[in-house]
């Protein structure tokens, strides 16, 4: 076995460790692995099982909630930093357009035959990731204070908002709502959930034109306000970590968090027992009457870089492929995520995106075109949130935003 040099960063260290130990026959005789991704504990998961494999000269990841602001710099290089990027539906969209992807398609035909078809992500033809997990936005709620008020936990944001200002009214929290509102891609994330709840379509059809200068976007932007008004003033700089802090300490009673959140909430790790004893998940929540899901069903995969040889593009494949092999299903990793792994039985603690899954949730728009407009949306919601503009300027600034890097693309003429 060649000796390797291990690096992982916070968080990781620790989910690593034992896993590091018990090396794995992976069939890798050279080349390096070396990961950006997000930090929850399923990506960590998948993480360690992939740096086990023997044979590697290197292993590394970085597993960071600022993954999506250095992944495509560190792909950029010739040879790319990191050898394989773990994205979703909308982050990988931004890499394919900058080019610095592998297609799968020789790696899979080698050394991938027996990976399952629903796990190959395949763009203009070519699999350019291996999905290993679902993933959606969904209702959290605290059951001890709902009864303690009476009242059932919210189905629509409607009601979520009732049920808020009663908690608040009671005395009970003074800001009983939470959620991933940090200006910029959560904010706008929250945006896409709601408008596709309020039914809004965010271009003209058949085209790249956008068009959320509507009722719908102004429904949208009105309700997240309402939202935020039951928010800890700080709510602009609350990402899934804040919002996650802030619910441990039993400042929050309901949050719309996404599911691979929810087993840290629910453990008893960092919060006292009346809090994660009580921590219960529910359905996506409806809005405005309708009944499509304020939320986006998401899937979670690998990808391989271009900019790399292809030694090191076989060790990276064969070794993510160990990574979210059956072998990695125990009872502690079970509940960390809706696998799409031959062999996952669900956890309560997932029936949140399973009810995603079950009420047809809309994926969050795979296209070459929608991560200007989440961008957009991100550097332009906060001034309207904050009172400083009104609804129907907000959206202008965001068409007028978006118009401008989709000409300097050439997807708008």
């Amino acid at each position: 076995m060649k000796m390797r040099n291990i690096l992982m960063t916070g968080s990781v260290l620790v989910a690593a460790s034992a896993t590091m130990s018990m090396a794995a026959d992976c069939g890798i005789s050279d080349g390096r692995i070396s990961i950006i991704g997000n930090e929850f504990p399923a990506i960590q998961t998948v993480a360690a099982n992939a740096q086990a494999c023997e044979g590697l000269t290197e292993a590394k990841a970085n597993l960071t909630a600022d993954h999506q602001k250095i992944n495509l710099a560190g792909l950029q290089g010739n040879p790319a930093e990191y050898t394989s990027a773990i994205v979703a539906n909308s982050s990988i969209v931004a890499l394919i357009n900058e080019d610095v992807l592998r297609p799968l398609d020789d790696l899979i035909a080698a050394f991938g035959q027996d990976i399952p078809k629903n796990q190959l992500i395949t763009v203009d033809g070519k699999v350019m990731a291996v999905a290993f997990m679902a993933n959606a936005q969904h209702l959290v709620y605290r059951q001890d204070i709902l009864e303690q008020i009476g009242m059932a936990p919210p189905a629509t944001y409607e009601d979520m908002l009732a049920v808020a200002e009663k908690i608040r009214a009671d005395g009970i929290l003074d800001y009983p709502l939470s959620g991933s509102f940090m200006a910029g891609w959560n904010l706008a994330q929250e945006f896409v959930n709601m408008y596709i709840g309020h039914g809004g379509t965010f271009y003209e059809p058949g085209t790249a034109n956008v068009s959320v200068n509507n009722d719908a976007g102004v429904a949208t932007l009105e309700m997240l306000q309402s939202l935020s008004s039951y928010m800890n003033p700080d709510y602009l700089t609350h990402d899934s970590n804040a919002a996650g802090a802030e619910w441990e300490a039993g400042n929050v009673a309901m949050m719309n968090m996404w599911g691979s959140r929810t087993g840290v909430l629910m453990d008893a790790e960092g919060a006292a027992p009346e809090v994660y004893e009580n921590t219960m998940v529910g359905a996506p929540m409806t809005v405005a009457g309708g009944d499509t899901p304020a939320s986006t069903l998401w899937w979670d995969g690998w990808t391989i870089a271009k900019n790399i040889s292809d030694a090191d593009a076989e060790a990276t494949f064969k070794a993510l492929k160990h990574g979210i092999s059956p072998a990695i299903l125990n009872d502690e990793t079970m509940g960390q995520a809706v696998w799409m792994i031959e062999g996952y039985q669900p956890a309560p603690v997932n029936e949140g995106v399973f009810s995603a899954i079950s009420m047809q949730t809309q994926p969050y728009p795979m296209l070459p075109h929608h991560g200007l407009l989440h961008t957009a949306l991100g550097d332009n919601i906060a001034d309207f949130l904050q009172g400083k503009e009104s609804a129907e300027q907000a959206l202008m600034d965001i068409e007028a935003a978006y118009t401008t890097a989709a000409k300097e693309k050439g997807f708008v003429n």
